[in-house]
């Protein structure tokens, strides 16, 4: 090997760094004992920056560009160096460069719930899930205090103290903004912004920035949403009372008898209500001006038993229900005999309409049919 080869081997004239890992921070040129030649070239693409470091020392950060390693531009490794501006010698340094691009879709959570004190339900415990982004937005602040001698530094190895930092941030966050728990879905946003601007003090300690913060989703524990879904239940429902009494009149009003109960009760309670109005009016139909005299309490006669309300079987269907007074016509048209089967509620059974004895009396008043019919 001649010198000159010697020479060219031991010498670095040409320093870049191309990444292909995508989740690599911090990358250290190695030199293997060689010397970066004094006018060598630099080059640092877009999205990175090279920190110089000599004898443990920060020296210099170059920022995008192509560079000529020469005093003109090298003032503090100049300084370092004490090079006169004639001096023309290889030098000895460590060479990081630094990606300052984003590191995006960064997964963070709440590992334990968080409690907070809710206005309408009181203490509930919450849990938390979302996304972020980093990125270095000082370097040689950011391999001071993080990446120290490491010659490969990855994001792994600082996510998960990023990670709890937002948990802890968001913890502080939620329960001074005294947001109620029904109402957070409609301020993720707000939320963001305020745990975002809580971290970049912090982060700004490491040499970092966080541009992105999303809160994709806040819960509660399964119990509480078991219990919120019921509650919403009986707000689609009102008022209980009513409900109640609607599924009954549903419940009756599924069969023929329910209905022809309901259909009874309701003109019975409606002859009441006539009857009373009746009573308390004139002579001549009007209320009277002058009031009545107050009565001494009594006590209120029962209620008119209920009329019962009829079915007939012809030709292997039912008809009906039919009053009584509708089951006299019958009778007198000879739509109804004495053989015509009759039900009706509360009966057991099918049986002859002469048979049973309220619609008995609808045949004594008729002649017997004639001899031979």
């Amino acid at each position: 090997m001649g010198i000159f080869d010697f020479l060219s081997g031991e010498f670095i004239d040409v320093i870049h760094w191309t990444d292909d890992t995508r989740d690599t921070m911090v990358w250290r040129v190695e030199r293997e004992g060689h010397e970066i030649k004094y006018g060598a070239k630099l080059t640092v693409r877009e999205g990175q920056a090279a920190v110089f470091v000599h004898e443990g020392q920060l020296a210099d950060v170059f920022t995008p560009g192509l560079y000529m390693l020469e005093t003109n531009n090298m003032p503090v490794m100049t300084t370092l160096q004490h090079w006169d501006h004639g001096f023309r010698s290889p030098f000895k340094s460590e060479v990081y460069f630094v990606n300052t691009t984003r590191f995006n879709n960064l997964k963070w959570g709440t590992k334990n719930p968080i409690i907070v004190r809710d206005p309408e339900f009181g203490p509930v415990r919450l849990r938390a899930f979302g996304t972020y982004s980093v990125r270095v937005s000082d370097p040689a602040k950011f391999l001071v205090e993080i990446v120290g001698t490491d010659g490969e530094f990855t994001m792994d190895e600082i996510s998960y103290q990023i990670r709890n930092i937002i948990v802890q941030e968001f913890s502080r966050t939620i329960a001074r903004a005294q947001i109620p728990v029904l109402d957070m879905a409609a301020n993720t946003r707000e939320l963001s912004q305020l745990v975002g601007r809580e971290i970049e003090a912090q982060l700004a300690e490491y040499g970092l920035s966080l541009p992105e913060l999303y809160i994709e989703n806040i819960s509660l524990p399964p119990a509480v949403e078991e219990v919120m879904d019921k509650r919403s239940s009986m707000g689609v429902i009102g008022n209980l009372n009513e409900y109640m009494q609607f599924q009954a009149a549903e419940s009756l009003g599924r069969d023929g008898a329910g209905a022809a109960a309901i259909q009874a009760g309701m003109g019975a309670g409606l002859g009441m209500q006539i009857g009373h109005g009746m009573a308390n009016a004139g002579p001549w139909g009007a209320r009277p001006a002058v009031a009545a005299p107050a009565q001494p309490a009594q006590i209120a006669p029962p209620p008119p038993p209920v009329e019962h309300v009829w079915h007939i079987a012809e030709n292997g269907e039912t008809k009906g229900p039919f009053s009584k007074a509708a089951m006299g016509r019958m009778a007198s048209d000879g739509a109804l005999t004495r053989d015509t089967h009759v039900w009706t509620p509360g009966q057991d059974g099918w049986q002859k309409a002469e048979d049973v004895m309220e619609l008995a009396q609808l045949f004594t008043v008729l002649p017997p049919p004639p001899p031979g019919a």
